[in-house]
């Protein structure tokens, strides 16, 4: 058997008001964040959003991670 090991695109979109959003939701970058900062896993944020799914919020949470100083300056301009 083998495995196939391909980077999978960033579950996120950008709306016509400059808004990151969870592809095909209307949660945005900024709500994933913040949970996830006051300690919610991925599976607790697929529950309070429920047109989330787990594998892109685990994705959204490796791409904050991996990208904290860009996200940070992206969260503190949208305030």
């Amino acid at each position: 058997m083998t495995i196939s090991i391909a980077a999978e695109p960033i579950p996120l979109t950008i709306n016509t008001d400059g808004v990151a959003l969870v592809a095909g939701t209307r949660v945005t970058l900024d709500t994933v964040v913040y949970v996830f900062q006051q300690g919610a896993t991925a599976e607790e944020i697929c529950l309070a959003y429920p047109s989330l799914n787990l594998a892109d919020v685990y994705a959204v949470i490796v791409y904050y991670l991996r990208h904290q100083e860009e996200v940070e300056k992206y969260l503190q301009e949208r305030q």
